[in-house]
């Protein structure tokens, strides 16, 4: 058993002695001692070292008596449930898991004829717990620990990156690109993000690429741009960029011809490499970070960028396809190493895990449309969920209709 493995044991074995502790700390303690040289912490022990994978200034797991301690860690509760509020105004969390961030989006007409799909951001304040709007970014990601989202601002493509504090609400340092990023994730340790560049926006839908619908007609995607992508060390702030083809293959029965015009890069499980979706088979490649197309890890070949919830904490399990029938909702727990049902529980799509046990899904409200869904609780092996939120709209575009942005709290 390696050091990591019994650093992570030990806490583990704490948390079912008494009070839990958040379920990220062993990998940030961990990562915090990796990069100790770097970073040049003194006098701290792994028990009670800052966290300090986000790279800013953050409370200690242990405040003292004039420190501010994060909501998301106050409010410890196994389930925090807002069933009655949509879009949330309070935290919502899970196991592990926190609702970090939701955004709503509208569309904004130009000139042209095109649109601009325009994102606004509600993020968790952890001073109060509750949900705050935030319009200055048009994307963010939100690390382990709910302290740091990395943003970016309005007018994609940006030529920076953000580290923004979520305990005092402001950028604490700002990361200069030279080619435009319009997206971003965070490696699972938190110590990497890797940002998607593109030439054009990727959220502009173009006239001359029309959806039809009857007799009338609206803009659709545009024409894809994306270029490669960074990869930034956050406690650093160097960045290197590696360029990426995209797919030219001819379209298939479906028009789909390799990736979205929004096709954003993310990391795999153990953050050694990034993946991208694509919209035919295999559905998702993989690359290192100087951009060379790699095979997908053993537990990650059947995973789908669609399936947002992913392997499970302990590896053993992964989020699958929908698996309901007419009138009922349902998807699928999947092996990872095989891609067979291993289990089947309610909701309609698998986000995220709570723990290895338990997910975060969209649920339908019954005898509505498919895309009125609230929140929901679901165990492996149950059939009865634990609604977390209200209802959010059907209708596209419209306030009532947001999307969870989640992180380990």
């Amino acid at each position: 058993m390696n050091v990591e493995e019994l650093v992570r044991d030990s806490l583990r074995e704490q948390a079912d002695q008494g009070a839990p502790p958040p379920g990220d700390l062993a990998d940030r303690v961990l990562a915090t001692r990796r990069r100790r040289r770097a970073r040049a912490f003194t006098g701290a022990s792994l028990a009670v070292v800052t966290a300090a994978v986000v790279a800013v200034a953050v409370p200690s797991r242990d405040p003292g008596p004039h420190e501010a301690r994060p909501a998301s860690e106050l409010r410890s509760g196994d389930i925090v449930a807002h069933p009655g509020q949509t879009p949330p105004r309070d935290l919502i969390a899970v196991g592990n898991t926190a609702l970090a961030a939701y955004s709503t989006r509208s569309r904004v007409k130009l000139p042209d004829g095109d649109e601009l799909v325009e994102r606004t951001y509600h993020l968790l304040d952890q001073r109060t717990g509750t949900y705050r709007k935030d319009a200055r970014w048009a994307w963010l990601a939100v690390a382990p620990g709910l302290r740091t989202a990395a943003v970016v601002e309005r007018g994609l493509p940006a030529q920076r990156v953000g580290l923004l504090n979520l305990l005092t609400g402001e950028v604490e340092r700002w990361i200069p690109v030279r080619r435009g990023v319009a997206g971003l994730a965070f490696s699972p340790d938190g110590g990497k993000l890797v940002a998607t560049t593109y030439a054009n926006n990727p959220d502009r839908l173009d006239m001359d690429r029309p959806i039809h619908e009857g007799n009338h007609k609206r803009p659709g995607p545009g024409e894809p741009s994306r270029t490669g992508f960074y990869v930034i060390d956050v406690a650093s702030g160097k960045a290197h960029w590696s360029a990426v083809e995209m797919k030219s293959d001819k379209p298939d029965e479906f028009g789909l011809s390799g990736i979205n015009a929004r096709e954003d890069f993310g990391f795999s499980r153990d953050g050694t490499l990034v993946l991208s979706g694509l919209t035919i088979a295999p559905y998702q490649q993989y690359y290192d970070f100087e951009g060379r197309e790699r095979s997908a890890p053993p537990k990650e070949k059947h995973l789908r960028p669609y399936n947002e919830a992913g392997l499970s904490p302990d590896g053993k399990l992964a989020a699958g396809d929908f698996a309901g029938s007419a009138g009922t909702t349902a998807s699928e727990v999947i092996d990872p190493a095989t891609g067979k049902r291993v289990a089947k529980v309610p909701g309609q799509q698998l986000l995220a895990w709570a723990d290895s046990r338990r997910l975060i899904a969209w649920d339908i409200e019954p005898g509505t449309s498919e895309y009125r869904q609230r929140l929901v609780l679901v165990t492996i092996g149950e059939r009865k969920t634990v609604p977390l939120s209200g209802y959010r709209s059907a209708k596209e575009d419209s306030a009532g209709r947001w999307t969870p942005v989640f992180a380990e709290r």
